[in-house]
């Protein structure tokens, strides 16, 4: 598998999130603000370089990550098939992390802002990216609802992936209602998600059973 453009861009995006933190590393002050409890109120920090960096880094990794993953999965050739979507759930995943970054390198500048629901719209594309994205993925290994039954099921695959789909847009739908009501936006992300997860780890078990019995 050649290098494709996608993964160019992705790693001109990770350059760029490099060269900001460069830029702006002498404007910061030595201790980074770096977790926010559900009342908005700083209650975490790091050391300066690991405060601006630590992101680029883990941009990086992950860059590296998803770059490795369509070459050595022993499906690759079904990755192959929903490539497009895999494509623009990686860069969409990228672009949330350089949101994320700006947000807190806003934060550590003295803006101030109710950090979650800023959050909120950029989890909503995530969850709508990885629902478009599971909604046609084709059996593999490392990509996509792996639980005992859709791995040892086609059908119970593609059954599992066509409601996660859904269900994933459903919630990205939800977790917009973080920015009109800010007070319960952790919950319109979190809560659902956990909730939707559950489900269908035990969708795929039972539609598993039906093929079983």
């Amino acid at each position: 598998m050649k290098i494709r453009k996608n993964e160019i861009l992705v790693f001109v995006l990770v350059l760029v999130t490099f060269v900001a933190a460069f830029l702006i590393y002498p404007s910061l002050p030595n201790k980074i603000a770096s977790h926010w409890g559900i009342d908005n109120e700083v209650n975490g920090y790091m050391g300066k370089f690991w405060g601006v960096f630590l992101l680029p880094i883990m941009m990086f990794g992950f860059a590296i990550l998803f770059m490795v993953i369509p070459r050595i999965d022993p499906k690759r050739q079904n990755i192959e098939k929903f490539e497009k979507y895999f494509d623009n759930f990686v860069l969409g995943f990228m672009f949330f992390f350089m949101y994320i970054y700006a947000l807190t390198i806003f934060w550590n500048l003295g803006y101030r802002f109710i950090l979650i629901q800023f959050m909120a719209p950029a989890f909503a594309v995530l969850f709508y990216l990885i629902g478009t994205m599971i909604k046609y993925a084709e059996p593999n290994w490392s990509i996509g609802i792996r639980t005992p039954w859709t791995l040892s099921n086609e059908d119970v695959w593609y059954k599992t992936h066509k409601l996660g789909g859904k269900l994933f847009q459903i919630v990205a739908a939800v977790s917009l209602l973080g920015m009109i009501l800010p007070q319960y936006a952790i919950y319109f992300v979190v809560v659902p998600i956990i909730l939707v997860a559950i489900y269908l780890v035990v969708y795929s078990y039972l539609e598993f059973r039906k093929k079983t019995t």
